[in-house]
């Protein structure tokens, strides 16, 4: 099995669309999983959830669980799956980031500031 490591994303993180901010989080996690890049989640009181809208998209990962999907619904465009959530993480690793959101880097930016 894959490792994975669940760590605070040190540091204050914003993901931006055209429209502006749609978050900014000092309580970030960094998800390492194998050799990969990390990945942000963000917990979904520092999101602003008005502007997502769940799609019928899912997805399973063999670490993690049933990954479901949301779009950006803004003022100037919607941006299908722009972000995925775990709601039931099944790793015991990866449990920290059960409901958290992360969003796809090609699609929005996500940085840290």
């Amino acid at each position: 099995m894959t490792k994975i490591d669940v760590t605070p994303a040190t540091g204050n993180w914003t993901v931006r669309t055209e429209d502006g901010i749609l978050v900014e989080s000092r309580n970030a996690l960094a998800l390492r999983e194998g050799d990969r890049a990390p990945v942000i989640y963000f917990p979904r009181a520092d999101v602003a959830m008005a502007l997502l809208e769940r799609t019928g998209t899912e997805t399973e990962c063999p670490f993690k669980g049933t990954a479901n999907y949301y779009a950006f619904v803004g003022q100037s465009a919607r941006i299908p799956d722009v972000a995925w959530t775990y709601e039931n993480v099944e790793n015991a690793d990866a449990k920290a980031i059960e409901g958290h959101l992360a969003f796809y880097g090609d699609k929005v930016t996500v940085e840290q500031i």
